[in-house]
């Protein structure tokens, strides 16, 4: 195993042509527990020569993978997806270690990785070309769909096993090879993920990994050899690697940031409200780009939603998530980024928002150097204000009271962003006018979390996303691949001519 758990501050390796092997890195960077603050492994920063040697691999093994019945790639998928479900619980475990998860939220990321998989195994009917006979007269006319070559993915902290699964599996069983590069905060999800598809039998070369930070990243943007690049992240780095892959040629699909909106109705159920709100605002800390961030209550609905929502948020227990405790809610990503959300709440109060619940109290004795701000809620905020243009990633919910849902959707058409939204309410007539109106890519009608599943495509609009092919579903399999169209006729010979009757009777 390239790390274990017991392995601490081991260094990672990259893992190229099939072998886990060292990076020429001089600089490292830390992977800490968020719970506790300690360092529990390190990580090489890869340069243009680690990449390099990651994509040759690759590319030497495009040759013979592509060329390998999709059947037979698919059957190697179903091989994984039963390693993966043997070691579900061990995944989650190094999910919660790296990046604070609750363990319940680190095996529901991993299950929605394998649903990703799953798809995967059925791609030999999804692949299929198109022909028509006869298009005109004797000429046939079809579609094969052919793999690309070397792909390439850069992953984001916040899921570190169900983002990668997003990818390389769609990939690899369109006939493609791989170089995946986890985030440099959360790398060990992915390296242990990579040995059980090793151990399910992917021959050398055809994932490889490597790490690090923008030099690794310009390296894969710039390799003439690699012909697409997924990406997740924030829109700043999402806009950064569109421009810069695209600029060179390539694929990309860059998946940003968002600031989603949920507009509660005067007409809806209270208190399915209240528990689908704090999932989707409290959930993974807010660390997600799904995150319900920005409610709108209608009218009355704020002067029900508010009390509620604070008092059930107040309740939830924040705690470290490596000791199996079951805490509600767990630390955020780093030091760094703690003090951003925590600036941010700062920036709320002084902007004027009426801090309802303060996550800057949290305490959490048995863990003082971990990571943690509580769930936290303004109320009376403008649509202005910081806390509601700027995405926060953290625990930290914005209330926007509005008038109707005509000023809802106006405040939805002025937001740069377009993951998700969401409108609670009773009223099909409401669900159908915000569904057909509001500036979003994923919809949700009384879901806290619009986020689509594997059979889908993740369809942000906007700044929320840089491309025209989607991660996930069929657009998957279209971006990772491409179509070739071949038209054929075929002349009779002479003797052909002279002994069938169907060309003697078109003579005549």
């Amino acid at each position: 195993m390239a790390v274990t758990q017991s392995e601490k501050a081991t260094t990672c390796k990259m893992l190229v042509g099939g072998q886990w092997v060292d990076s020429k890195a001089t600089e490292f960077g830390d992977v800490t527990n968020p719970s506790t603050g300690e360092v529990i492994a390190r990580v090489p920063m890869c340069g243009a020569d680690d990449v390099d040697a990651a994509v040759q691999a690759a590319h030497a093994a495009a040759l013979e993978w592509k060329e390998v019945p999709v059947v037979e790639r698919a059957r190697l998928m179903f091989k994984f997806k039963n390693k993966l479900e043997e070691n579900c619980e061990e995944i989650a475990r190094t999910v919660t270690r790296e990046h604070g998860k609750t363990l319940p939220e680190a095996r529901a990321s991993v299950l929605r990785g394998i649903e990703v998989v799953e798809f995967a195994c059925g791609i030999p009917s999804l692949i299929m070309g198109e022909s028509i006979a006869n298009i005109a007269r004797n000429v046939d006319c079809e579609t094969i769909r052919h793999p690309l070559g070397v792909c390439a993915g850069i992953a984001p902290f916040n899921f570190p096993a169900m983002v990668p699964l997003w990818m390389y599996p769609v990939a690899i069983t369109c006939g493609n090879t791989f170089l995946l590069k986890p985030s440099e905060k959360v790398p060990l999800s992915s390296l242990l993920i990579a040995e059980l598809l090793i151990e399910a039998g992917l021959p050398r070369g055809v994932l490889n990994i490597v790490h690090g930070g923008k030099e690794c990243v310009d390296a894969l943007l710039t390799h003439p050899l690699i012909k697409a690049v997924s990406f997740v992240g924030s829109t700043n780095i999402a806009r950064y690697v569109y421009e810069k892959g695209t600029a060179g040629g390539k694929r990309v699909q860059a998946a940003g940031g968002a600031k989603n909106h949920i507009i509660i109705m005067p007409d809806a159920d209270m208190t399915q409200t209240v528990q689908a709100l704090q999932a989707s605002a409290f959930g993974c800390a807010g660390e997600r780009c799904m995150a319900g961030s920005l409610a709108l209550p209608v009218g009355e609905a704020g002067d029900m939603l508010v009390p509620a929502l604070a008092e059930s948020a107040a309740k939830m227990k924040v705690g470290r998530t490596d000791t199996g405790d079951g805490p509600d809610m767990g630390p955020v990503i780093s030091a760094d980024h703690l003090k951003r959300v925590k600036g941010l709440i700062d920036k709320g109060v002084n902007e004027g928002a009426e801090l309802v619940v303060d996550g800057r109290k949290v305490s959490v004795p048995d863990a003082p150097e971990g990571f943690f701000v509580g769930p936290t809620i303004f109320d009376q905020a403008k649509p202005d204000m910081t806390i509601v243009r700027e995405e926060i990633f953290g625990p930290v919910l914005s209330v926007v009271r509005v008038n109707n849902l005509e000023e809802a959707i106006r405040i939805g058409q002025d937001c740069p962003y377009g993951n998700g939204a969401v409108i609670f309410t009773s009223s099909g007539r409401t669900a159908r006018e915000f569904k057909h109106r509001f500036n979003a890519g994923m919809i949700g009608v009384n879901v806290g979390v619009p986020a689509s599943m594997a059979w889908f495509p993740f369809t942000g609009w906007n700044h929320s996303f840089f491309g025209d092919l989607h991660i996930q579903g069929k657009e998957a399999i279209q971006f990772y691949t491409q179509q070739k169209m071949t038209m054929t006729r075929w002349f009779a010979t002479s003797d052909e001519k002279f002994h069938d009757p169907v060309w003697k009777s078109r003579r005549t």
